[in-house]
């Protein structure tokens, strides 16, 4: 096959650098699934790969993109033949093997997810990993036992990609959302998505009492450090608080007293190697019910594989808004 396009990432004798490289799929990581790749998208996890500012990679070289979304080529696999659309995100993409930052990648067939009915490929990364993690974060909270009744969510860092995304599944899924941000001139923004009520993160005050005032029934937190620990104060009997981020901090000082007294759930949210059937389950219901009605001012943004570091850049510096997505075809 001709030598195509990626994105790679190295760490060597000539230190960190990651840009565009030509490369073959001889040089591929392994994979039953040969897939010529549509579309991708950043995420912050992205970003910190494609700058160095984080340790995302276990190997070096690979190609950057821990989401893609494309048609099958080849495969080895009987259960895939070519032009089938398929997805996948997570699973070691861009952490053990090549990512979505390429012309072409190879995937694991068991990792490999037909495009559900009821989404295209541009629109299954425009959800991608963030559309994955939120509703992932819900059907955990649901699973144990959060209700609409019980009263509104809040999403914390509701600007970002995994916040915008939730509010608008959250509103789909029948619960009113709530938002925290930090930045207030995105208020409309986030009432367009479905927001009842936005909440300024430099206004906010959890009081010092291990509990305080209960003011929702539960929480998807993107922040992690103060803003989780305050939150743990302030969600009401046997809510749940889905955490997914650490964009403030990996610290987390709180009590015992609002698991012991108030019933409270922290559940941790690992989207990357989420099993295969609950995998299926979440892109099942993001195709259907939960499908965000919009997409498009969420992922407004649309990039090609040479407009990558200044996009992370943007998000790196806390200054992007929603989803941006890479064109690959």
């Amino acid at each position: 096959m001709n030598t195509f396009q990626a994105f790679r990432i190295h760490n060597d004798d000539a230190g960190y650098r990651a840009g565009i490289e030509e490369m073959s799929t001889e040089e591929l990581t392994p994979g039953e699934v040969l897939v010529k790749v549509a579309y991708s998208s950043v995420n912050y996890k992205d970003a910190l790969a494609g700058t160095g500012k984080g340790k995302i990679l276990r190997r070096f070289p690979l190609n950057g993109g821990i989401d893609a979304a494309g048609y099958v080529a080849a495969s080895t696999d009987p259960s895939f033949r070519e032009g089938d659309a398929v997805l996948c995100t997570g699973c070691g993409l861009s952490e053990t093997r090549d990512g979505g930052y390429a012309q072409y990648l190879r995937l694991d067939s068991k990792w490999t997810i037909p495009l559900p009915d009821g989404l295209t490929l541009r629109e299954a990364m425009q959800l991608g990993t963030a559309g994955f993690t939120a509703a992932l974060a819900l059907s955990q909270m649901i699973r144990n036992g959060q209700t609409p009744d019980m009263g509104p969510i809040v999403v914390t860092g509701a600007t970002g990609g995994v916040g915008s995304l939730a509010i608008d599944i959250l509103t789909r899924a029948g619960f009113e959302a709530h938002a925290i941000t930090g930045k207030v001139e995105q208020f409309d923004y986030l009432i367009g998505l479905g927001a009842r009520q936005c909440i300024a993160r430099e206004g906010l005050f959890w009081g010092q009492r291990p509990l305080e005032t209960a003011r929702w029934a539960g929480a998807i937190d993107n922040v992690g450090g103060d803003m989780l620990a305050g939150l743990t104060r302030v969600i009401g009997p046997y809510g749940n608080i889905a955490t997914c981020g650490n964009a403030a901090s990996i610290e987390l000082a709180t009590t015992v007293m609002p698991f012991i007294i108030r019933g409270l759930s922290l559940l941790g949210v690992a989207s990357a190697g989420t099993a295969r059937a609950l995998r299926d389950e979440v892109w099942q219901r993001l195709a259907g019910p939960w499908k965000p009605m919009h997409l498009a001012t969420i992922a407004a943004h649309e990039v090609d594989l040479a407009a990558l570091p200044a996009t992370f850049a943007t998000m790196v510096g806390g200054r992007s808004l929603g989803r941006t997505i890479v064109r690959l075809a």
